[in-house]
């Protein structure tokens, strides 16, 4: 059960991933609205796609390869509370998103899901 929240991450990442990066300008449309005509947007969604398929590969490593598995949920933990905090930042500033709000409630799920495997797998006192 200690991979299930990993290989979950993983996918749902890759998948982000892929959707940011090889055609954000249809999919970020369709969507949320957002239009990316703009070459330097282009970029930094490609480069979104990049860290999002490193990550989520590291994810699925740590999964095959046990000895890096603390070292992939702790990414994990990382990955997903960045997000979360940045999320919410967003809502306090910026205001409410609803497909937003529910991803930050989905990333604080994946973030204390791997808090818990690290305490429970590793008795890591956090």
């Amino acid at each position: 059960m200690k991979n299930l929240q990993l290989g979950i991450s993983a996918i749902v990442v890759i998948i982000a991933g892929l959707v940011y990066g090889f055609n954000p300008d249809a999919v970020l449309a369709a969507l949320i609205g957002v239009d990316l005509r703009d070459l330097e947007l282009k970029h930094i969604f490609k480069g979104i796609m990049g860290l999002y398929l490193a990550f989520g590969i590291f994810w699925i490593y740590g999964i095959l390869r046990p000895p890096f598995w603390k070292a992939a949920t702790l990414s994990n933990v990382f990955f997903m509370g960045g997000i979360a905090f940045g999320r919410g930042v967003s809502l306090l500033l910026d205001g409410y998103s609803a497909p937003f709000a529910f991803a930050m409630v989905l990333e604080l799920v994946m973030m204390f899901w791997g808090l818990y495997n690290l305490r429970r797998v590793l008795r890591v006192k956090i």
